[in-house]
């Protein structure tokens, strides 16, 4: 339980610096088994050194026995002079040999030479000089083609956010902000913690105490969806706020609404309400980590409860408000039901008496012949008796 290990290594990107002299370190994202992440910045060349001596420590696994038995992905040698054409191309490489490697048996990917490699250096921690004239470069892969070694694109500029009000960071891995700090995101997560950093600086920051610098509106955030996508709160959580929802761990909900700064609105029934995006899970994945991650960092504060808040824009976003939540969504579950169940005519059509649904009525016996004549009319009488 205590040994230390990699779980997963992300590559973000590249930076393209330019003290002492132009070069390019590429951007990992490094998540250990304690959950915690952190982004370490190495060179090509650092890399390449790195992989031929773990060839050399592993050498039956790296083929040089016998090809056959080779496990260690393959890596090319660095050139003479490497552009940033050949620094886009590559990333597609190394994101296939970082899943290979953490994929390997774990006497490889999880001994001391791979540990060592990606373990946090003070260079990592520090930014390029301050005085340097020009300031670097960041290039970050679609988020969709992390994990994936073909078709990588062009590269994507970070974007540079605000902050609102002061932050002061709780944990090690997180970053305090002053009021108009400017920052350029790296990463953005769902929970709603966001990993950034300015030239001093990186470290994770909530979401609801940034603001991007061009424009009030999140262009990339997700239009409400009344029809509700199942999770399963892993988590239980008491309302602060009026329109926040408390709930029960192992609670089943429906999420309409995804917002990026981790809070999301979702519905239990016919109510709606805000709640914690990191206390939600799919159902059917493994929460382990997520509850881990739970302990170390919690819930995101949100924007409305972060006091002295002065955003830059004259005009402020315009929210969706809890009522327009509820109305939409309960006139959107009054229709799944009526699809469920049909057409509102049907329904309020009486039953049929044919329907097998409903027991016929007893056919009651014939009155015999003496009791008919006892208490039918004259005319019915002279029928009977011409009958006979």
């Amino acid at each position: 339980m205590g040994d230390t290990f990699i779980r997963h290594i992300v590559l973000l990107g590249f930076e393209k610096r330019f003290s002492p002299s132009q070069h390019y370190v590429y951007m990992f994202l490094v998540k250990w088994q304690d959950l915690s992440e952190k982004v370490v910045y190495r060179r090509f060349t650092e890399i390449y050194e790195f992989h031929k001596l773990l060839k050399e420590m592993f050498p039956i696994e790296s083929g040089q026995i016998s090809s056959e038995n080779r496990i260690i992905p393959h890596l090319p040698a660095p050139r003479w002079f490497d552009g940033q054409r050949t620094i886009e191309n590559r990333q597609g490489t190394l994101t296939e040999y970082c899943n290979t490697l953490m994929n390997l048996p774990t006497k490889i990917s999880r001994c001391s030479h791979v540990l060592d490699f990606f373990k946090v250096r003070p260079d990592d921690l520090k930014l390029p000089s301050e005085n340097q004239g020009k300031k670097p470069e960041t290039y970050l892969m679609p988020k969709d083609l992390r994990n994936n070694a073909s078709d990588i694109t062009g590269p994507i500029i970070l974007q540079t956010y605000r902050a609102i009000a002061d932050y002061v960071k709780n944990s090690n891995t997180e970053m305090t902000l002053k009021l108009g700090d400017l920052v350029d995101v790296v990463e953005k997560g769902q929970s709603g913690w966001w990993f950034c950093q300015t030239k001093e600086k990186r470290g994770w920051v909530p979401a609801s105490y940034l603001e991007p610098t061009d424009s009030p509106d999140e262009s990339e955030e997700q239009e409400p969806n009344y029809e509700g996508e199942p999770y399963i709160t892993i988590k239980a959580y008491t309302s602060v706020e009026e329109d926040e929802m408390t709930l029960n761990e192992g609670e089943t909900i429906e999420v309409i609404h995804k917002l990026l700064d981790g809070w999301w609105v979702i519905r239990k029934d016919e109510i709606t309400g805000y709640y914690p995006s990191m206390y939600l899970q799919k159902s059917g994945q493994d929460n382990t980590q997520a509850k881990n991650l739970i302990k170390k960092r919690g819930a995101p504060p949100r924007r409305s409860s972060i006091r002295n808040a002065q955003s830059m824009h004259k005009l402020s976003r315009k929210r969706i408000s809890q009522d327009s939540y509820r109305r939409n969504s309960v006139k959107f579950v009054q229709q799944r039901r009526m699809r469920q169940l049909g057409t509102p005519k049907e329904e309020s059509k009486p039953p049929s008496p044919k329907s097998p649904m409903k027991p016929q009525p007893a056919v009651p016996p014939r009155p015999s012949q003496d009791l008919i004549l006892n208490r039918c009319s004259e005319s019915t009488k002279r029928k009977l008796m011409t009958s006979a």
